[in-house]
């Protein structure tokens, strides 16, 4: 007896997920949600840095010349590295919330040494 196109495609389907035991439906929000935390991470550890270097700078001096134009260097730097590390991303053909985790990890790794330098 010939099987229908629709039986077809049921037994395909039933195939591919009993192939895969590991089945989430909420696979694609959980990239994001990773995400999402390491973005709360950083903004964290940059608030610690931005009251950091807001006393350092308030203190005035050298060390505070020193750190302001520290500070505006690593950001034009943070910007092209974070760039040149989404567009590697991209055109290796990597999901979107891989390409912004790349960015993002370029900031926060950045914005914790930023932390343990000004914290010493």
């Amino acid at each position: 007896m010939p099987r229908s196109y629709s039986n077809l495609v049921c037994e395909a389907a039933w195939e591919g997920v009993r192939g895969n035991l590991t089945f989430n439906p909420l696979g694609p929000w959980n990239a994001w949600v990773a995400l999402s935390a390491q973005a709360v991470r950083m903004c964290w550890d940059a608030q610690a840095v931005i009251l950091l270097r807001s006393l350092r700078i308030a203190k005035g001096g050298a060390a505070a010349n020193a750190e302001t134009q520290r500070m505006i260097t690593e950001k034009i730097a943070a910007l092209g590295e974070a760039q040149l590390a989404a567009t590697v991303a991209t055109l290796k053909g990597s999901k979107k919330d891989r390409v912004a985790k790349k960015a993002l990890a370029v900031y926060a790794t950045r914005v914790r040494r930023n932390r343990r330098r000004l914290s010493k």
